[in-house]
């Protein structure tokens, strides 16, 4: 007597098993020992690339702090040569001393300029603004009250951050 048999899930799945499946245990091991060299090899060499990325970024920093302030040491070199070239001609007259030394400032103006470092010098009437203003005193005048009378020392901002407040004084509440 036949008996028809219907095979069984696990048997179904054996039976379909990809030939990796179907080695003997040592082949079997062989194979997985072989993947695993190939996954620590990749490994070591993405982390071995990762450090090096790491490192190069760090040294890329390090010049970028270095080196952040050779712009505007270049811009200053001009005004340095004026002010030094003034300096070596001891005997020059008070005119042309003068006549030099605007020219620093504008040079000096310039290089300040180039290098995104802007004035805060707020007219008198101004709204007194304590994140650009440094009020020195408070004055009876004829205008409203907690407004700049007049600028006592100009102050900078450098790249919208202030650098230092202008010192200013301040219209009195009447």
């Amino acid at each position: 007597m036949t008996t028809d048999h219907t095979p069984t899930p696990q048997e179904a799945a054996a039976a379909e098993a990809s030939p990796a499946e179907t080695l003997a245990p040592e082949a079997k091991i062989a194979e997985l020992e072989s993947r695993l060299a190939e996954m620590s090899d990749a490994y070591l060499r993405a982390k071995a690339e990762s450090e090096n990325i790491r490192r190069r970024a760090d040294e890329d920093v390090a010049k970028a702090r270095k080196f952040a302030v050779e712009g505007f040491a270049e811009a200053m070199l001009p005004v340095m040569d004026s002010m030094e070239a003034a300096i070596a001609t001891p005997d020059a007259k008070v005119e042309t001393v003068l006549e030099g030394v605007h020219a620093t400032h504008r040079q000096l103006a310039a290089a300040l300029e180039r290098n995104k470092v802007v004035q805060i010098n707020p007219a008198a009437g101004t709204k007194f603004d304590p994140h650009q203003h440094q009020a020195i005193s408070m004055v009876p005048a004829d205008q409203e009250a907690n407004t700049v009378v007049a600028v006592l020392q100009k102050g900078y901002l450098i790249a919208e951050r202030v650098l230092r407040p202008a010192l200013v004084t301040v219209a009195a509440p009447k």
